[in-house]
């Protein structure tokens, strides 16, 4: 679908900002990736091949049967000899010297002297999930190494997992939050705005009691009745954020209801959504967009604080919080305090890069050369 010459111009206002159009591709790109973080680190192979059939464990649950095993349960991948069962063909032999029937087949196919079909398995490029207990040899945390490229925290868990699902998540609910507190927020400011009067009057008294609710409290209330989740807690982050446009919606509105082209759209018989959502509303994205870097960014800012305080997602989620938690409890372990600071630098700088850039592409007044 071609665009309209009003958002053409904007988007060459916005690949002129060098610095946003860049931060957008950078950070497009660190998002998809964390997208497909079960393809990047995962505990469970990627594709399996036992005698002559594919299997995608990641995908898919298998018990240890299905590779000649004895248990229903899911097969262990990282056993070594649910991994000769796989490469050997489902030797019996595997159960007695998994290594050396491995070392066996490797070298001349067979197993026992009997002809086999051998197996293989393709691992992610990091193969532990942000879950996974790893048995490092020593005592955790552990710095980086060759293995593990960020080290592991202080229950042997790969940090760099651990960092690739938690920015998913982090960005995920700031972005979900975000989008449902806008549609809220925007559609409540412009009711007071462009009604005024005692509509406005009523809205802005619930708003100045709703708005000194202590947010922090109802949250650790709700979490100790509740087991938190992360739906329950974008709830209540849209529950207590949604006001945050409301004051910059209402203003662009009570200046704009009074404006020429609004009055003649009334006069035509022109409805008071159609105005509101079709004429008034484009006026006001400017300020509106300028306030969204900051909701972002306080959104995700809010989640790590959370997680850090312990009132926020489950310890056993990939939260960034939890990982500044730990570095505050392991001063020396610095590679956890490192990578969550760089962590979230890198992340808010080029959100907020991308938001500037689309602030200036949606203001008329701004024109890049």
């Amino acid at each position: 679908m071609a665009l309209s010459p009003l958002n053409q111009r904007r988007w060459r206002n916005f690949k002129a900002n060098r610095r946003a159009f860049w931060a957008l591709i950078i950070f497009s790109f660190l998002y998809l990736l964390s997208l497909c973080a079960e393809v990047i680190a995962n505990d469970k192979p990627l594709l399996v091949q036992f005698r002559g059939e594919w299997h995608v464990p990641f995908l898919q649950f298998y018990p240890e049967t299905a590779f000649g095993g004895d248990f229903r349960t899911e097969a262990k991948y990282k056993d070594p000899e649910v991994q000769c069962l796989i490469m050997a063909g489902g030797s019996e032999a595997c159960w007695d010297d998994p290594e050396g029937v491995l070392a066996e087949a490797t070298a001349s196919g067979t197993a026992l002297g009997e002809p086999i079909e051998q197996g293989w398995i393709l691992w992610p490029p990091i193969p532990y999930s942000y879950n996974t207990i790893n048995d490092i040899g020593r005592a955790a945390p552990s710095p980086p190494d060759a293995t593990h490229w960020l080290g592991t925290d202080d229950t042997a868990r790969d940090v760099l997992a651990r960092v690739i699902y938690g920015f998913r998540l982090s960005v995920s609910f700031a972005l979900i939050v975000t989008v449902l507190s806008s549609i809220i927020g925007i559609a409540a400011g412009a009711v007071q705005g462009y009604f005024g009067g005692l509509v406005d009057l009523i809205f802005q008294r619930i708003i100045e009691i709703w708005g000194a609710s202590p947010q922090l409290y109802v949250i650790i209330i709700v979490a100790a009745v509740f087991t938190m989740n992360f739906w329950l807690l974008v709830g209540l982050m849209v529950l207590f954020g949604w006001t945050s446009l409301v004051g910059v919606v209402r203003a662009e509105f009570l200046r704009a209801r009074n404006f020429e082209y609004v009055r003649a759209a009334r006069a035509l018989g022109v409805s008071d959504a159609t105005i509101m959502f079709r004429h008034v509303l484009p006026n006001a994205m400017v300020a509106t967009l300028t306030m969204l870097p900051f909701i972002v960014t306080g959104t995700i800012g809010a989640l790590t604080a959370l997680d850090f305080l312990g009132f926020g997602l489950p310890s056993s989620a990939p939260s960034l919080g939890e990982l500044t938690q730990q570095a505050k409890q392991n001063l020396q372990a610095p590679w956890l305090g490192f990578t969550a600071f760089f962590t979230f630098a890198i992340m808010l700088s080029l959100l907020v890069f991308i938001f500037e850039g689309v602030r200036d592409a949606f203001d008329p007044r701004k024109t890049f050369q």
